[in-house]
């Protein structure tokens, strides 16, 4: 299945900029992303379409990763899920350039909570997605107990138009 996920310009900016603020406690910041489908044959296109931050009393004080975030964050975007009917990931920056990965702790963490998202709006797909400066990589979780591919394609629309891809 090829998955492409298109967002305009201005709210990849907007998401960008909210993810660079420091905060007390954490080392990153972290935000959700709801998201429009739209399938057709072996292609999923996912429009991203709004984006909510992490409120800075729901991060957790854990040195031992970037961040943490408490289960009212999770609870709040799984909410959002259910009365907007839409697809949400998970996303937090490694700054840099070029397209960044996981961490193994991103992996660790995304597989606890993201499925959660699927069993409450089982209508949509959800996943997480990790930006750099430049580029981004995710990944979508289709089910509690199906194969998670990679977005294959990111697509950022606007001025200027800018298109990147995982493989």
């Amino acid at each position: 299945m090829k998955i492409r996920f298109k967002i305009t310009q201005k709210l990849l900016d907007t998401i960008r900029s909210d993810l660079r603020r420091p905060h007390a406690i954490a080392h990153e910041r972290i935000g959700f992303i709801a998201a429009g489908l739209a399938a057709a044959h072996d292609e999923l296109l996912i429009l991203a379409r709004d984006y909510r931050p992490v409120e800075d009393a729901e991060y957790l004080d854990d040195r031992s990763v970037g961040a943490m975030i408490d289960a009212s964050a999770i609870r709040r975007a799984r909410q959002w899920a259910m009365n907007s009917r839409a697809a949400i990931f998970h996303v937090h920056t490694h700054g840099g350039r070029g397209v960044p990965g996981f961490s193994s702790v991103d992996n660790r963490e995304n597989a606890k909570f993201i499925p959660n998202f699927v069993s409450v709006a089982p209508f949509a797909v959800h996943g997480a997605i990790v930006l750099s400066d430049t580029a981004a990589f995710g990944q979508v979780w289709l089910g509690r107990n199906e194969p998670r591919p990679i977005i294959s394609t990111f697509n950022a629309v606007g001025a200027p138009t800018s298109m990147w891809s995982a493989a």
